[in-house]
């Protein structure tokens, strides 16, 4: 009987390849990731790429305004409308509100970036993070309306939303890397 996870060969030749039953996942590719691997996939991409976007607006922020906190107050405005984007300072109504709407936001575009397929080569979990920051720039301008974009266009210049869009790339490329060999060592 094959281990928890793991395909029995019938069902491993349906898939076009056969392994035997792989360490704890029984993950021999993408298409045999166990629910409990994708989801802790998703969590180490969604934790990395929250703290990332969040310390880059803080920064970002302070170096474009100011004020440390004006770019998450700005990201709220999808619940409490334009009036967020004018608050500088630390207000929890709107900070707090602001930081959690980015960490949905990066969860949300965390589950996208775990079912792209992943690509061989060292150059994999690059092409993965700028194709899921490429994807979340333009659905956040192009195709959602104004009031369910992130909010940091109110406060950033042009540069200032390349840098997160850049950061958020990077952390998407990084999570990539950390989850493919996290994958790699219980294979």
């Amino acid at each position: 009987m094959p281990r928890r996870g793991a395909l029995a060969g019938t069902q491993a030749s349906e898939f076009g390849h056969f392994r035997a039953a792989r360490g704890r996942y029984g993950s021999c590719c993408t298409s045999c990731m166990t629910l409990k691997q994708r989801a802790t996939n998703v969590l180490i991409t969604g934790g990395l790429t929250t703290v990332a976007t969040t310390t880059a607006a803080l920064v970002v922020s302070k170096l474009e305004t100011g004020h440390p906190a004006a770019g998450l107050n700005a990201t709220s405005h999808i619940l409490w409308g334009d009036e967020a984007a004018k608050i500088d300072d630390f207000e929890p109504k709107y900070t707090l509100v602001g930081g959690l709407l980015n960490a949905g936001a990066m969860l949300a575009w965390s589950v996208m970036h775990e079912l792209l397929p992943p690509r061989a080569g060292a150059m994999s979990a690059l092409g993965k993070g700028l194709l899921t920051s490429g994807a979340a720039y333009l659905t956040d301008y192009r195709v959602v309306p104004g009031r369910l974009t992130p909010g940091f266009e109110k406060r950033f210049s042009p540069r200032g939303m390349r840098w997160m869009y850049g950061v958020l790339g990077a952390a998407f490329a990084l999570a990539g890397a950390i989850t493919a060999r996290h994958r790699r060592a219980t294979a």
